[in-house]
Formats: C-alpha cells, structure tokens, sequence
C-alpha cells in the first residue's frame, strides 16, 4: 500500500502587472507642450489683447482725491488685467497719507477696479507754533487741511510720520472711537484731572477717565446728551458708561441740593454742605446741585463734580 508524501502545498505570489513603458518621445513630447503653452500665457498676460482701457478708482474722497485718482490710473494704463502690480499701484500713491492701502480686482479683458482705503483725518495737534492733521490710525497727515478738526493740544511739535507718545495717542483714540456726527462736535480733546476730556461745541464737556471701552463710553454720552433731565448739563461722567452721570445742574434748572447724594459714611461733609454747594467750574450758576434722573439703560444720574 503506497502511502503519499504530506509535504505542504507551496502559496502562489500573485503577478505584478507591469507599468506600461513610457515612450521617450512622449515625455518629451508632453514637456515642449507644456513649455509651449506657459510661453503662450506669459504672452498673452502681458500682451495689448489683456491690456487695462477701463479703470474705475472707489474709495478715496478726502484731501487730494483727483490727483490720486490720476496716480492710480496712470499707473494702472502700463498693466493687464491678467497681470496687475499692486505694488506698483501703492507705489504710485505712496506720497498721499491718506491713501492706507490698495486693493485691485481685474475683470478681463480690459476693465480693472481700484478699491482704496483711506484714512480718516480726526483731529489736529497742536505745539502753539505748529498744527498738523493726524489720521485715525495716528498717522501725521502734514499736508491736509486743519480747518474744522478738533484740536489735541500738546507741548512740542511731533516728529516723524506718526504719532510718538502714548498720551497724544490716547487723544487720537478717543477722536477715533467717536461716532462721526459727535466728533463734528467736539473742538477740543485734553488729558489732565479727569482723565480723557472731550469738549463739544455748544454743548458739555464729556468726561472719560482713561482710554478702556471708548465706544461704550460715546454711545453713553449719545444717551445721556439725548434725555431731556441733562440737557442743561454742564458736564456728563462717563467714566464707568453703565452709570454715566450729568452734572452741573441748578436748582432752577431742575437739581436737587447736594447734600442728597453726598455719602452717608461723611456726616461732617452732608452737614456742611447743607447751606451752600460747590458750584462746577464750567458753569456760572450761583449754586450747583445734584438729583437722580432717570431713563433708559443706563440710567443717568445728574452730580456735581
């Protein structure tokens, strides 16, 4: 009886299929097509077929807008829509200090648009011997007219081509912080006792202690200013703009004596203050005075100072 050998089964390694050979020819073929047509874009790109007719300039309205409109579009004729150089473009407008920066945004085969950013001129600082406008961003606009901006007074003429000091920044960022139809208003901007001060034109002096929350301390001053019980205030405190107050009122204007709101902690000080009150150095009223008035959140409070 035979008996058969049990030797293991050998596994069968599948085939890798082979690549298909690539023909030289082809490749080289593939790689003069390729060059071929890079050669044809760089052409085309810079060629009259793609050359910018139509430039419309958005954006720039200040000091110097015809003249930066003509930089922007003379430098903009020497260019293609499929190959626009902004760097060349705020080349040309690197002279006017309003321009802050250019954006270009071709439409082939010949329109291009130009957006501009401009800076805003909010206020002029002023040395005694010299004034220049400063920009939003601090930047020193020495050409621009300084009629109408409020005044940041400072003691010596700034240098450079921005502003170098943190309390005269201090004044630029409030200015900047103001909404457009309060800064119209404001005539001058100082830094002294009760911190940031903004002195608006027939009306009172806005008190912001230092420079935090500058936005929510315009919009407090807007409500207070808009309530019909402070439209005789001399002053308005925005210095915490959740409790903002309004202050230099009267006793004929609608005030209440000051030893109401004096401190209970101070009995000496509501004692004598119960026949006379310290009058705001703002205002020429014999007696100034001090009551609670409410209205919308915040609430306003009338005080003297």
């Amino acid at each position: 009886m035979s008996v058969r050998s049990a030797a293991p089964r050998m596994l069968r390694v599948p085939r890798v299929p082979r690549l298909p050979r690539i023909s030289p020819r082809l490749v080289a073929a593939a790689v003069v097509g390729a060059a071929l047509l890079f050669a044809g874009w760089l052409w085309l790109r810079d060629s009259s077929l793609m050359r910018v007719e139509r430039v419309t300039v958005t954006g720039v309205h200040g000091f110097g807008a015809p003249a930066v409109r003509t930089a922007l579009e003379t430098a903009a004729q020497d260019m293609t829509t499929l190959h626009v150089d902004e760097a060349a473009l705020r080349a040309a407008v690197a002279s006017y200090p309003l321009v802050k920066g250019v954006q270009a945004h071709a439409s082939p085969p010949h329109a291009l648009k130009i957006v501009v950013d401009e800076r805003t001129p909010v206020g002029v600082i002023d040395s005694g011997s010299q004034q220049v406008a400063v920009a939003d961003d601090g930047t020193l606009l020495r050409e621009i007219p300084v009629s109408g901006l409020p005044l940041i007074i400072v003691k010596v003429p700034p240098g450079g081509n921005h502003v170098g000091d943190r309390p005269t920044q201090a004044k630029v960022d409030l200015l900047a912080a103001a909404p457009v139809a309060l800064r119209a208003r404001v005539t001058k901007v100082t830094l002294g006792g009760h911190g940031l001060t903004a002195f608006l034109n027939s009306g009172p002096q806005v008190r912001f202690g230092d420079g935090r929350r500058l936005r929510a301390k315009w919009i407090a001053a807007q409500r207070v200013m808009a309530d019909p019980g402070a439209v005789d205030a001399t002053y308005i405190d925005v210095r915490v703009p959740e409790r903002p107050a309004a202050g230099g009122l009267t006793l004929a204007q609608g005030g209440a004596p000051q030893s109401l709101t004096l401190s209970s902690a101070d009995p000496a000080a509501v004692a004598s203050a119960g026949a006379t009150t310290t009058p705001d150095p703002t205002t020429t009223a014999a007696a100034t005075t001090t009551t609670p008035v409410t209205t919308s959140p915040p609430a306003v409070t009338t005080t003297t100072p």
